[in-house]
């Protein structure tokens, strides 16, 4: 049985990467027998939520990053989840010393790749790689980045897709309501593009019968607490404007894992709007995909590689015009499902958590045997 370290935001902290460590732990230790240890990453000291959680790494505090290293004594081998926001320091950079500390076999996962990264920016991540013993991108844009503009060797480098959970694929039997259901989820906060998809609903007015636009999230915590509501306020303000408060509804209720799954099996398409083109791993696309959902998203990285097979619709990047055309076609096409959602359908079983895992485990396993052998 194996000792695997965790370092990454977790619960109960609400974002992209404590969900992903959640998921990826509950295969690797819940499921798979391995016994686990989680640093969490934190912005201000808090109580530990859980038993596996050992340590903490506060921003701004090294004494917090010596104890955890120490923590992760024993691992056989720690999976550190790698975003420039969540480490302190300029651009995350208070992640080096951590990582020159542990001792045990280190996977650091890129959940960004920039592609015009700062000089300050391109240093970090170089670093953080060559502190690491293996690199893992979700996606061939994002080893691509790493290739064209980034100091990193590639010999390391592997693509393991995000994961998606099984309970999300999409059953035989599917409930329709009568007005087609168009979904976006996640947490919300500028960047988001959701303003572009309230605007695109208004030129689906004369839409028989008017589709459903469900914005369903909290907003970030960090967009809470550095702007407050604020851009939801904005959003509410410009459905009434609109006159859209029949067809556009602002859900911020949280939902555990089986409430989403039943919000996204209701749904009839996703949408995401995302103003970012940079984006190359998107967990929300995923899980559409996964389920099995027809896609209508901008032109972010993950989108253009995980879509051109057919399995959504891209349109431009703040482009309400272009928005709403691509879901009159979708809704237009909601009679044959099977057609417009073949190509999302055929390979599900790759992208879903258990898979994912086993590809985890699989490079952990060839580390701790080179480790073992030098």
């Amino acid at each position: 049985m194996s000792t695997i370290g965790f370092v990454s935001s977790y619960s109960p902290t609400l974002c992209g990467l404590a969900t992903f460590t959640a998921s990826l732990y509950s295969e690797l230790v819940t499921a798979g027998g391995s016994q686990g240890r989680v640093v969490r990453v934190v912005e201000a000291s808090e109580p530990y939520p859980a038993s596996e959680v050992v340590a903490e790494l506060v921003a701004g505090d090294p004494v917090s990053a010596q104890r955890a290293a120490a923590q992760l004594d024993g691992c056989d081998v720690v999976l550190v989840q790698h975003e420039y926001g969540i480490y302190g320091g300029a651009d995350g950079d208070e992640i080096l010393p951590f990582l020159a500390a542990v001792r045990a076999p280190v996977i650091v996962v890129l959940h960004t790749v920039l592609s015009a990264p700062t000089p300050h920016q391109r240093q970090v991540l170089e670093e953080v790689a060559a502190l690491a013993d293996a690199v893992v991108v979700m996606t061939e844009t994002g080893r691509q980045r790493l290739s064209n503009l980034y100091d990193v060797d590639l010999a390391h480098v592997t693509v393991i897709p995000h994961g998606a959970p099984a309970t999300r694929i999409a059953a035989a039997a599917q409930r329709r309501t009568a007005r087609p259901s168009i979904l976006t989820w996640g947490l919300i906060g500028p960047g988001k593009g959701i303003e572009w998809g309230i605007a695109a609903m208004a030129l689906l007015r004369d839409v028989v019968p008017a589709p459903q636009y469900v914005v369903a999230g909290q907003t970030h915590p960090k967009v809470l607490l550095r702007e407050g509501e604020a851009y939801r306020t904005s959003l509410a303000h410009q459905v009434a404007d609109l006159g859209l408060a029949d067809v556009v509804t602002l859900d911020n209720r949280y939902r555990d894992s089986v409430a989403l799954a039943a919000l996204v099996q209701a749904a009839d398409i996703v949408l995401l709007p995302y103003d970012s083109s940079d984006q190359v791993t998107s967990g929300v696309l995923i899980e559409a995909v996964a389920a099995g959902k027809p896609v209508v998203a901008t032109r972010f990285a993950h989108a253009v590689e995980l879509l051109s097979d057919g399995g959504g619709i891209l349109v431009p990047h703040k482009d309400p015009a272009g928005i709403a055309t691509a879901l009159r076609t979708m809704v237009a096409a909601l009679g044959a499902r099977d057609v417009v959602t073949s190509a999302a359908r055929q390979t599900p079983a790759e992208l879903l958590w258990p898979a994912v895992a086993a590809r985890y485990s699989d490079l952990a396993r060839r580390l701790i045997r080179s480790r073992v052998a030098a």
